[in-house]
């Protein structure tokens, strides 16, 4: 045997195998779902402002969520137990709810060209909550004395507070979206999921504090959330602008005006504002109708204050639901084939209102608040799931420079729909002579409004058969007046950009 096969044979007999590799440690499934909110809050925070994230728990979590529930819980009874008004009357003021979310375009242009002591942002947050703060404490302290009127501008000067701040967070919300597309369903995520848990929480708590305190003073712990916006505006992020950029700013308020024109008369732009009106205005509300028949202890079920709040509060645990089937299932879908199926499923489930209202539950042999929290479970999931993608398509249509005061604009329209429905809910129950207490008809009002929100189909043709990547924003329309608004409003508003963005520009 050769030296060289000596010393093969050798190295082969005292070989060692190698190491057994270390295999990685897999996460617990039930770990993992459990932290994977948390490291989803802390991309987001990572790719945007931690200021903008602060923004909205405040504003849509505490601001709109919390109140706009607690508030829409405790007026039913203020009205109908206080002042004892018809829910056709009711519906009305309800209406009237909604004018300073129709003004949104005016606070728009209001915070981006007209600065407070070089602030864009942090003053309108202040005066929105001091106007909430005084209105809601009058409100509680005048009760019944204050009359149907003064209380009527007491609730509205509550919703234009709401109006106000909501119109701040939106315009970061619009430029953060344009300039992060690929973040923008998460953003209207992260806002649905805060607003539906503060709802969650608001309407839990309503029905507790009105039969403890009385409607009037449950009005008055609106101050609380009203008081968190003037927090809000000391604390939140904002760069003080020079007095020659406030000039300058100042002078563009015809260019944003010219531009909002400009922009709404594009057919890409108009089709789907005019689709998202519609798709509100003709789902007539006939929800004061319900209310009345669902607390009235002849003809309804006679539902307490703590049950009608726990099954809102249900509801808004399953607008949670809806938002997140959009964002784990939906979010890519083309938007005409989401809203067409979304519109279906939201016409044929408002037939389990009527199901109740004939009391057929009974005859399935479901009791009233089971049929009740069903129905409930089954609106709120449909709506988010239809609603989402109609904010995300928002935020598409927004041109750089004015997206602030455009984004308000697309909303007042959304606002003005609302509006429309709650009118138009009132001249039917009006029409069909629905009352305190003579409900006989409430249930052909109730197929009257089904049929309206299936119609609402025959207009789906208005929204781009694209997906969120595929639809043009309005800067690649109209190129030139575009950039040029962009470059003088660009630098000196509170866009809330990308920290990454952002702190590379101060280096």
């Amino acid at each position: 045997m050769s030296n060289t096969e000596t010393q093969n044979l050798i190295a082969t007999t005292h070989h060692h195998p190698p190491p057994p590799q270390t295999t990685a440690k897999q996460p617990n499934p039930i770990t993992s779902l459990i932290l994977q909110p948390f490291q989803w809050l802390k991309m987001l925070s990572t790719e945007l402002n931690p200021s903008f994230i602060l923004g909205i728990f405040l504003i849509y979590g505490l601001s709109q969520g919390f109140s706009d529930s607690f508030f829409r819980v405790v007026t039913d009874y203020y009205w109908k137990d206080v002042h004892k008004v018809q829910p056709s009357k009711v519906q009305v003021f309800i209406g009237l709810y909604y004018i300073p979310w129709v003004m949104k375009p005016i606070w728009g242009l209001m915070t981006d060209v007209f600065p407070i002591m070089g602030y864009h942002r942090r003053p309108y947050f202040i005066v929105a909550g001091v106007v909430g703060v005084v209105a809601a404490t009058t409100v509680a302290e005048g009760g019944v004395r204050l009359g149907v009127a003064a209380a009527l501008w007491c609730l509205i000067a509550i919703t234009a507070g709401m109006a106000m701040a909501d119109v701040t967070i939106d315009a970061c919300i619009a430029r953060n979206s344009i300039e992060l597309k690929e973040l923008a369903p998460d953003m209207q995520s992260l806002c649905g999921v805060c607003s539906s848990a503060g709802a969650l929480v608001g309407f839990a708590t309503s029905g507790f504090f009105v039969d403890h305190l009385g409607p009037q003073i449950a009005l008055g712990l609106l101050a609380i959330p009203a008081a968190s916006q003037i927090f809000l505006g000391f604390v939140i992020y904002e760069k003080k602008t020079s007095d020659d950029m406030n000039t300058k700013k100042t002078q563009t308020i015809g260019g944003a005006l010219k531009g909002m024109y400009d922009t709404i008369q594009f057919p890409e732009v108009w089709k789907p504002s005019l689709y998202m009106y519609l798709s509100l205005a003709l789902s007539i509300s006939t929800h004061e109708g319900q209310f009345y028949w669902y607390t009235d202890p002849n003809a309804g079920p006679a539902f307490s204050q703590e049950l009608v709040g726990m099954v809102h509060a249900i509801g808004a645990l399953a607008a949670i639901v809806g938002v997140l089937i959009y964002h784990k299932l939906f979010k890519n879908y083309p938007f005409r084939k989401l809203l067409f199926f979304a519109q279906l499923v939201y016409g044929l489930s408002g037939f389990l209102d009527l199901m109740f209202i004939l009391r057929w539950n009974l005859v399935l042999g479901l009791p009233d608040y089971l049929f009740v929290i069903i129905e409930e479970c089954v609106s709120r999931v449909v709506s988010k799931v239809r609603w989402m993608p109609m904010i995300v398509l928002s935020t598409s249509l927004c041109p750089l420079g004015i997206e602030g005061t455009f984004f308000a604009l697309l909303m007042s329209i959304d606002s003005f729909g609302s509006l429309s429905s709650k009118w138009g809910g009132a001249i039917i129950l009006h029409m069909f002579n629905v009352t305190r207490t003579d409900f006989h008809n409430l249930e052909l009002v109730i197929l009257i409004r089904n049929l309206l929100r299936l119609a609402t189909l025959g207009f789906i043709f208005l929204v781009p058969n694209a997906a969120r990547f595929d639809v043009k924003n309005p800067c690649n329309i109209l190129q030139s007046g575009c950039k040029s608004t962009d470059l003088e409003t660009k630098r000196d508003s509170l866009e809330l950009l990308p920290l990454k963005e952002r702190q590379g520009q101060e280096v």
